[in-house]
């Protein structure tokens, strides 16, 4: 699909799955990032923070509908994989209260990187391989640009209590998501 106006196409590497899967390997940096102590880690933990809110939130409103869309088995690992990003939001809601200089801060991080590693690779041996064999390249491409529209709308912290599903995302998430910004912008934490 050619953008209007230009001479550049989308490849496959411009879809949905490699755009989600650029991300899952920006989370891992993130987290090596956190390997070090103190203050140090202040900033790339709030970046760890946003990312994966707007990751989250953009998978729920965009990508777990479409798998859905694949049939019963697309309907159960969507349900396994919002299952397990609803405990990662509890664990995410948690640790950001942990002060990162904290004694407890390194072994709560270490359980969460866990849960954020298993969750991603679950998401590349399951859900990216099937919307690849399920979805058209055209509708793959388009589910990128909304993605990434979701993530702009996204809250940038966890809302353990928030709908995990598309419409509830798409009814509350921009109120949660200005709230946000502006608890954001009277802290002075920039976006990434």
């Amino acid at each position: 699909m050619s953008v209007p106006g230009t001479e550049q196409s989308m490849t496959q590497g411009d879809d949905v799955v490699a755009f989600l899967q650029a991300q899952h390997r920006e989370v891992e940096q993130l987290f090596s990032q956190l390997s070090g102590g103190g203050e140090a880690r202040r900033e790339p933990f709030q970046c760890l923070v946003q990312l994966l809110a707007a990751h989250e939130t953009a998978e729920e409103e965009v990508v777990y509908p479409a798998l859905r869309s694949t049939g019963a088995d697309g309907e159960r690992i969507a349900e396994e994989r919002t299952a397990e990003e609803d405990q990662a939001k509890k664990a995410l809601s948690e640790l950001e209260k942990t002060d990162v200089t904290g004694d407890d801060f390194n072994e709560r991080l270490e359980a969460f990187r866990r849960m954020v590693l298993e969750h991603a690779g679950n998401e590349e041996r399951e859900v990216f391989p099937r919307l690849r064999q399920s979805l058209d390249p055209d509708k793959l491409r388009s589910m990128r640009t909304a993605v990434e529209a979701a993530e702009r709308m996204a809250p940038t912290h966890p809302h353990p209590h928030a709908p995990e599903s598309a419409v509830g995302n798409l009814l509350a998430g921009p109120f949660v998501a200005i709230a946000d910004k502006v608890r954001d912008a009277l802290r002075g934490v920039t976006k990434r």
